[in-house]
């Protein structure tokens, strides 16, 4: 299979905009488009590539499409219809590299492999930071052959890729991620504001917690004692996106016919506290949610 050089990216927001500008600077033929002219405009002055009006027209010529979108619909209305797919020639692929339901990416997949156009999920981990350093965590789903001929464009944008499996397998690995992830955060916080409603103090719980439960645990290492105890609230991650992937993670549960009632509470907590609190807030703000039905703020001595 040829090389990818020709790469048209849909989705300018916080993790597109870096993982695109990546893209131009490791030398890769890139045309952008989003929903927004501003973000194009901004994306073609700071870092290159070539601007376009429309997700058909970002499509023209390109050997792959990478989607940066907030879900599996979203993403189908880029591709399908008058959108990328269109214009697509065979042998090329769509890379959608959001967090979407693994049925929506298997269903995009079934569409377009009749045309001969490969389909590869491959969302990431690490959140906005990651992506502007190219150090994200990508899982790649789709046949093994079409990974290996995206994995240097991969490695322009993150600092490993592992191939979970079929079409489908990267978002349902991304998805069962963050739910233990969700699982862990809520878990850790609830057990530190009981501790501190007994009188002790939060960063040394966070401290002590580490060693004594998981050796690393990546909640408490990078969210609560940076963040939540600091109040600085800023992974760059907003709590609906963790609330969405859980959902997806159960979603899937039900779909395979896997019992999963913890991870139905969880869901459950963290939609309860996007409604709450608002969607858009930091990941870590989910603390709010206990601190407000406890009485107690946690924070700890530096």
């Amino acid at each position: 299979m040829t090389a990818i050089r020709k790469i048209g990216f849909i989705g300018l927001g916080n993790m597109g905009n870096p993982m695109a500008g990546h893209l131009v600077r490791a030398g890769y033929d890139v045309a952008v488009f989003d929903i927004c002219p501003d973000a194009v405009q901004a994306f073609v002055a700071r870092y290159g590539g070539r601007a376009t009006g429309s997700s058909a027209e970002v499509g023209q010529g390109a050997d792959a499409i990478i989607t940066m979108l907030p879900d599996g619909k979203v993403v189908r209305n880029a591709v399908l219809g008058d959108g990328a797919g269109a214009v697509l020639e065979r042998g090329s692929l769509v890379i959608d590299m959001g967090s979407c339901d693994p049925a929506d990416t298997r269903a995009l997949h079934a569409a377009l492999a009749p045309r001969g156009i490969g389909v590869i999920d491959a969302p990431v981990m690490g959140g906005t930071v990651f992506a502007k350093d190219a150090t994200l965590d990508i899982m790649a789903g789709g046949d093994a052959v079409l990974v290996e001929r995206a994995r240097p464009v991969f490695a322009a944008m993150g600092r490993a890729t592992t191939h979970c499996g079929s079409v489908g397998s990267g978002h349902a690995m991304k998805a069962l991620a963050n739910y233990v992830n969700a699982c862990a955060l809520i878990n850790a916080i609830e057990a530190l504001i009981i501790g501190k409603r007994f009188g002790l103090d939060p960063r040394k719980m966070a401290e002590a917690l580490l060693p004594l439960c998981s050796g690393r645990n990546n909640p408490i290492e990078k969210k609560i004692i940076p963040h939540i105890l600091t109040r600085e609230f800023g992974t760059g991650m907003a709590m609906d996106f963790i609330a969405k992937d859980v959902k997806i993670a159960i979603d899937t549960a039900h779909a395979l016919g896997a019992a999963a009632p913890l991870g139905e509470k969880v869901a459950e907590l963290w939609a309860a506290a996007v409604a709450k609190l608002g969607g858009q807030l930091d990941q870590t703000e989910i603390v709010r949610y206990w601190e407000a039905a406890s009485g107690v703020t946690l924070t700890g001595s530096k």
